[in-house]
């Protein structure tokens, strides 16, 4: 006997019940898998026409937007470029030197007897600073008034002699020998009277020496030897005096900015004054500016081949005694100008991939970009040696909220409520 289980399926009566339900179980399967087929197949219809609906929704409500109002043009402030004659100050570092440094020594052998000067104090040119004893040179000058006066009686005795000689060798009472022999004398006799006053003057010269003075008004350092101290003139330095009035200022130029300075005086942008007369000014390590004003007084033959710097000195008056020698300080040469020149200020000009720029005002009161090409820094502007002219707007304050093409008005410095710009002047737009 068979029973039919399904499309196909056909059990014997001898089968077990096992192998029946397993039967039905996948025909039941196949079913349930033909749903849910059937189910996401109408659900990803049902979320393609979803889409297609807000699309076009979309596009509908589109054909209805209005446009974006445009903002307001932004408030900035600018500085109309004008080409004048710029004066040009170059900074360099340098260091004081006394104009005159003197080593006071000792030029005889002796004792020092005492010191007259306060170590460090300013000291008057003729000023005594040490006092050596004087007693043994005292009697050397004595010993050579003696020799002198000595020599001075030879000298009398020779003379003598001669005046007797010479008129009987003139009547041929004595041999021209014994004439020649009275001149000797004499003539002996006279040179020994000059050594004598050569030997006192030495003496007294010597003597002079004992009292040890300053030949300059300036500075003094400390003592180097003590009172009671034998002093030998082989090693003889005492102290020393550095004057203070006139002051050196050593300071370098390098070769790289002393060709850059030829180069821009040939391309007529940096005039230098008449014969190089520079006014060089002082600032002093607090920033405060020294008040005396001077000139550069030396320059070197040649560049120092260890730095390759090229060694100026400029002299100052120092009446005062400001400056002391060995001080570092910046010094501030002026006298060049740049004729023509194109300043605008330091915050104006930005730097991006391409180079510097700056933002102009076109005359439809628009940002433009505007590459430029740099100089030199002159206070607080920047030469523009290319990408600008006379007449063009540069925007000094408010730039970084700028895009090229964007409205822009101009207004004051002081009307801005954001920052100031000193010095700027609203452009005439």
């Amino acid at each position: 006997m068979q029973i039919r289980a399904g499309a196909g399926v056909r059990f014997s009566a001898g089968a077990s019940a096992n192998a029946e339900r397993a039967a039905i179980d996948r025909a039941a399967s196949r079913r349930r898998a033909a749903t849910m087929t059937d189910y996401s197949r109408g659900k990803r219809m049902r979320a393609m026409l979803f889409v297609v609906a807000v699309v076009a929704a979309a596009g509908g409500c589109s054909k209805h937007e209005s446009k974006p109002v445009e903002r307001g043009p932004i408030e900035v402030t600018a500085r109309t470029v004008l080409p004048r004659d710029a004066p040009v100050s170059f900074e360099y570092v340098g260091q004081t030197q006394s104009s005159r440094q003197v080593q006071i020594v000792a030029r005889v052998n002796g004792f020092l007897e005492r010191r007259l000067y306060a170590e460090g104090s300013l000291v008057k040119a003729g000023q005594v600073m040490f006092q050596q004893d004087p007693k043994p040179l005292q009697a050397q000058v004595a010993a050579a008034k003696a020799a002198l006066a000595e020599q001075q009686a030879r000298l009398k005795v020779a003379a003598d002699n001669l005046a007797r000689v010479k008129p009987l060798a003139e009547r041929k009472a004595l041999s021209q020998r014994e004439l020649d022999d009275a001149t000797g004398a004499a003539e002996t006799a006279a040179a020994a009277v000059e050594v004598a006053k050569a030997n006192l003057e030495q003496a007294r010269l010597n003597l002079s020496y004992t009292t040890i003075t300053t030949p300059v008004t300036g500075l003094s350092s400390f003592a180097r030897v003590q009172d009671g101290q034998y002093i030998n003139i082989t090693d003889s330095q005492l102290t020393y005096v550095a004057q203070l009035d006139p002051m050196w200022v050593n300071f370098s130029l390098s070769e790289n900015d002393m060709l850059a300075i030829r180069t821009e005086q040939q391309a007529g942008r940096l005039r230098l004054p008449q014969k190089d007369d520079f006014e060089v000014s002082v600032v002093l390590a607090d920033g405060s500016t020294f008040p005396k004003k001077g000139r550069i007084t030396f320059a070197n033959a040649d560049y120092n081949p260890q730095t390759g710097t090229f060694m100026l000195r400029a002299t100052l008056p120092n009446p005062e005694g400001v400056l002391r020698p060995g001080q570092f300080v910046r010094v501030r040469v002026s006298g060049a100008v740049r004729p023509n020149a194109i300043l605008v200020p330091q915050q104006s000009v930005l730097q991006g991939a391409q180079g510097h720029f700056v933002v102009t005002v076109d005359k439809d009161s628009r940002a433009q970009i505007r590459p430029v090409e740099v100089g030199t820094w002159d206070g607080d502007d920047w030469v523009i040696v290319k990408g600008l002219a006379a007449g063009d707007v540069v925007v000094t304050d408010g730039m970084v909220r700028l895009s090229p093409g964007a409205p822009v008005k101009v207004v004051a410095a002081a009307a801005k409520a954001a920052g100031t710009s000193g010095g700027d002047a609203p452009a005439g737009k």
